[in-house]
């Protein structure tokens, strides 16, 4: 029996690691140019990973994190489109845009916010400069189920996806009705019915816990309805509660939430949950079947994280396209302008709608692969770290190895001279095993970070 009160403690402002150094760390200063010179240098060989936001959503979910657009009017998504093209035209006088896709995730948002026609357009305008895709290239596309239809699906299939991944949250009516977002189960049951009809084998569906008036009851319910749904894959998330950056979280009441031992032990109830219903974990927050790719890579040790999550495609060039999205290649981040004004001034001029960007430094790199590691395979092998980096790890990470001391006197993890081992209890408290390793983090006051509750 896990003693949650005792892991209380660690309930700290924390990263989630999609990335390293983590988006604060971004600056201005890093300008199109100097992304210019990154895509200029990229070799021709390494993949392309494609990412696509579309902004606009009806409506406000409160719990939501993404940087969206509530709108009702038509004219604002034609508009977007025909920025997108524009970006695409830009990219393809800075980038070797025939390389090799290998990945493409719409993200949003909600994609299929945009009619059918709409999609379709975006689809083939990134096909016309993207023309060449892997044959098992990974195409996905989140989908808010209250906005999803067959014809979504025919343009979604034709367009060679292969993966969706559903929002739902939780099933209880009144966090549904708190968080703004009324949701029927047989709403999901009827869009997954058309996804697997239309011969799609990967679907996912998005779940949240700590979101205010859920109670480990509550949620065990929403478990065990969403099982009978046979999805592929769930990611079932920690809330992140950033109401100094979200307006709409501020709307709900704090004292509704969820405790931490309370969180806690809803996240041990889902993994027991998963686990004993033939899933497997993955990563911090994810659970697959085990003939997934996904479960397949954490086997051999090669599941990847990025800003889509846990992916199997790792080795390539990841090109953020859109209002606010984020590329990034092996040594630098860059993200695209948030709000729509700057974004189609930069587009009007000619010029990639560059906002910041970060160029990682050897000890970036470093960090990165430590803490990425860590967050997708729970693992550390020493000797490969100390070979492929040319350092002594004991030396390089003195600080950080005595910060894992407590984590290991709490049986969270193993320490040896080869390898950091973290077992299912400490995965649960995953961000708190990596932050040693951040170097940025640690010069910031606990007091002063600004990051959701690691629990």
């Amino acid at each position: 029996m896990i003693d949650f009160a005792k892991f209380v403690k660690y309930s700290k402002p924390g990263p989630r690691y999609t990335s390293y150094p983590t988006a604060p760390e971004f600056s201005v200063e890093f300008t199109q140019e100097d992304l210019k010179q990154y895509y200029k240098n990229q070799s021709d060989d390494r993949a392309l990973s494609l990412y696509i936001h579309m902004p606009f959503c009806r409506s406000a979910c409160y719990f939501c994190g993404c940087n969206t657009i509530f709108t009702s009017k038509e004219d604002k998504k034609v508009r977007y489109i025909e920025y997108l093209k524009k970006e695409l035209n830009i990219l393809k006088q800075h980038l070797n845009t025939k390389r090799v896709v290998t990945q493409m995730h719409f993200g949003g948002g909600t994609p299929t916010f945009f009619s059918p026609e709409q999609l379709n357009e975006v689809i083939t305008a990134i096909k016309e400069i993207f023309p060449n895709f892997s044959d098992d290239a990974e195409i996905s596309c989140e989908v808010d189920p209250r906005f999803f239809t067959k014809e979504h699906m025919d343009v979604l299939k034709n367009g060679g996806c292969n993966r969706l991944s559903f929002g739902v949250q939780d099933l209880d009516e009144t966090v549904q009705k708190t968080i703004h977002r009324i949701q029927p189960f047989e709403l999901t049951q009827n869009v997954i019915k058309i996804a697997r009809e239309a011969g799609i084998h990967s679907i996912n569906t998005d779940l949240i816990y700590g979101l205010p008036h859920q109670t480990r009851e509550s949620f065990k319910k929403t478990l065990e309805k969403m099982i009978t749904l046979d999805t592929d894959r769930f990611a079932v998330f920690n809330y992140a509660h950033v109401p100094w950056l979200m307006k709409t979280m501020r709307k709900f009441d704090e004292t509704t939430f969820p405790k931490p031992q309370e969180k806690l032990e809803m996240l041990k109830d889902t993994i027991d949950f998963f686990t004993s219903n033939g899933y497997k974990m993955v990563g911090m927050d994810h659970f697959a079947k085990p003939e997934d790719e996904l479960f397949k890579a954490i086997e051999k040790g090669e599941l990847h994280r990025n800003f889509q999550g846990y992916t199997t495609k790792g080795g390539a060039d990841l090109i953020g396209i859109g209002l606010t999205s984020i590329g990034n290649g092996v040594d630098y981040y860059a993200q695209n302008f948030k709000d729509l004004k700057p974004y189609e001034e930069a587009i009007d001029n000619g010029d990639l709608p560059t906002f910041k960007g970060y160029a990682l430094s050897d000890d970036d790199q470093l960090r990165q692969f430590v803490i990425m590691e860590l967050m997708s395979n729970f693992s550390l092998n020493i000797t490969r770290v100390e070979n492929e980096f040319n350092i002594n790890f004991g030396e390089y990470f003195a600080d950080a190895l005595s910060a894992l001391k407590e984590f290991e006197e709490a049986e969270l993890l193993t320490l040896s001279n080869e390898k950091i081992e973290v077992n299912q209890t400490g995965a649960m408290l995953i961000r708190n095993i990596c932050m040693p390793f951040d170097a940025y983090l640690n010069k910031i006051p606990e007091e002063k970070r600004r990051f959701s509750k690691t629990i």
